[in-house]
């Protein structure tokens, strides 16, 4: 065979390949765990093993921490490293079962049974993770909503929201929505929480981790929000859950609002 064949045969091989989703990639994985890695949005960092944080700069830590879980999977923990997301996906038989999830580090060189798929796009790797969101069962979908909420150059909440709407989703998932919908701060994200919070189409148990949500916001927006919702809402149990978390802010305001409950005629 020529040298032009050559590399016509090698282009053929490799260009379904490249043309394949993440998804399909995964898909196709054999049985084991497959590892992938991805950019991280800014302000996340972590230690490569099982610490998570939020508002990082200059190499430090911030304030909000997560710890994911002490089965590591990569050497000597690190510093504070500012990414990548990288993902262990538990597969069978083509589907998802387990997600762990990891900022900095690096992974162990590979056993039998990991298959690596190397770095992804950012913004491919939170689209295939919000599906199995919405799509998958068991623990998969429900572990999927974090790494999704870590990806660079990609906005999420658009998404958690109709997550956080969808009857056809389990509970599990959706509270998971809401919590990382809460987390993704701003004028816009309290409003559509407090629209969640009224909409009696949704289960109460959502709309009470919608109100928990609000009640993590910076007092000058969550605040005012838990206070119309526990002066309007037209649900005693998440009046009451508002008025639970208005206890819990040591707010000048909640104490008026107590007052004004309290002496209504």
């Amino acid at each position: 065979m020529t040298c032009s064949l050559l590399v016509a045969a090698a282009l053929f091989a490799v260009a379904p390949l490249a043309a394949q989703s993440l998804a399909e990639r995964i898909a196709r994985a054999p049985d084991g765990t497959v590892h992938l890695t991805y950019a991280a949005r800014e302000g996340v960092c972590g230690n490569g093993a099982g610490m998570i944080s939020f508002d990082c700069e200059n190499g430090n830590c911030g304030r909000r921490r997560i710890t994911t879980n002490s089965d590591w999977d990569d050497d000597t923990p690190c510093a504070c490293d500012s990414g990548p997301v990288r993902l262990a996906l538990q597969v069978t038989s083509g589907h998802v079962t387990r997600l762990r999830s990891y900022v900095g580090g690096h992974w162990k060189p590979a056993a039998a049974g990991v298959t690596d798929l190397g770095t992804v796009a950012a913004p491919e790797a939170a689209r295939f993770l919000l599906d199995l969101a919405r799509t998958g069962t068991g623990r998969a979908a429900e572990e999927a909503i974090f790494p999704a909420a870590l990806a660079d150059s990609v906005t999420v909440w658009p998404d958690l929201l109709k997550i956080a709407r969808d009857g056809a989703v389990s509970t599990h998932v959706r509270n998971q929505a809401v919590f990382w919908l809460s987390q993704a701060a701003g004028d816009a994200v309290v409003k559509d929480l407090r629209d969640l919070v009224d909409d009696d189409n949704v289960d109460r148990d959502v709309r009470e981790h919608a109100v928990f949500a609000l009640s993590q916001e910076p007092r000058d927006v969550g605040v005012p929000a838990l206070i119309q919702i526990a002066r309007a809402n037209k649900d005693p149990g998440v009046r009451r859950k508002a008025i639970f978390w208005l206890g819990q802010s040591n707010d000048p305001r909640a104490i008026n609002l107590f007052e004004e409950l309290l002496t209504r005629p």
